[in-house]
């Protein structure tokens, strides 16, 4: 182990901590030591970028700038050199011929975040950061599962924009709170709702018929990427399946509950959580 392993360790052991008693945590644990590894460093990646765009610590430009860092870092990487930031990722990139494609989609993802606060992007928009986002984060882990790219890139994509436009419905006001709101343009003003004034759009009660126009958009993703699934393709899908049918839940739950103010962050009881790990999980 090298010095740079050494002080890297540390910032693996903290995401896994963080993981800790998630879904994401306990779908991890249903893979082999290796490919868990190497979700991790994937996972490890992903906070640190995201950190950057979210955590509101340096201007605009210092944020863009930290962004660019771990571009460059990438690049020394992929080059066979010892990049400042992401050693951890070495091993995972040769093991399971991960894509630089990806990794830098996703923070091209972050930096929309960073270049403005996204508030009501039009359907296009959304699209593509929800690919950057969470669709390029599933591109790289279907490699690690070992599937094939066409099942498997199909599948990042509807999962990915599945599991991502839930987030957005069940972190509504944490991202108002923090200056942003990613429902779509066109289902905010289907609703009624043609302030951009964050406090009156996320306070008014026809927010819900939004919210409802963006589950369908998640439902339909759900199914696409079941069929997938259901189609038995080569690689480890235990993982995925377990992922989509605990978000999938997330979402029913939010659903009857609904988004019209004042809401409440939606989480699944253990008991429920087990259950699924077992029908999913341990069913195959």
């Amino acid at each position: 182990m090298t010095a740079t392993d050494i002080a890297v360790a540390p910032e693996i052991r903290a995401v896994q901590e963080k993981a800790s008693g998630s879904s994401f945590y306990s779908a991890m644990r249903l893979m082999p030591k290796a490919e868990r590894e190497a979700m991790f460093a994937i996972y490890a990646f992903c906070r640190a970028v995201d950190d950057i765009a979210d955590d509101g610590v340096g201007t605009q430009a210092e944020r863009h700038d930290a962004l660019n860092g771990w571009r460059m870092d990438l690049d020394v990487l992929y080059a066979g050199g010892n990049p400042l930031h992401g050693a951890f990722l070495k091993d995972a990139i040769l093991t399971y011929a991960l894509r630089k494609e990806d990794f830098l989609a996703v923070i091209d993802g972050m930096d929309m975040d960073v270049a403005e606060d996204i508030r009501a992007p039009d359907l296009a928009t959304l699209d593509l950061y929800c690919d950057r986002v969470a669709s390029a984060v599933g591109r790289l882990s279907v490699k690690v599962f070992g599937m094939d790219d066409t099942p498997g890139f199909a599948l990042a994509h509807h999962l990915g924009r599945a599991l991502q436009l839930t987030n957005i419905l069940r972190d509504l006001d944490e991202d108002a709170s923090i200056g942003r709101l990613y429902l779509a343009r066109e289902h905010l003003e289907a609703a009624g709702i043609t302030s951009r004034d964050l406090g009156v759009a996320i306070d008014d009660p026809r927010i819900d018929a939004a919210c409802r126009a963006t589950a369908i958009l998640a439902h339909a993703h759900y199914r696409q990427a079941e069929k997938i699934m259901d189609s038995r393709p080569r690689g480890r899908i235990r993982t995925p399946r377990l992922m989509g049918a605990v978000y999938a839940e997330i979402l029913r739950r939010m659903e009857a509950a609904g988004w019209a103010p004042p809401r409440h962050r939606v989480s699944l009881p253990k008991s429920r959580l087990a259950m699924i790990l077992l029908r999913h999980g341990l069913g195959g």
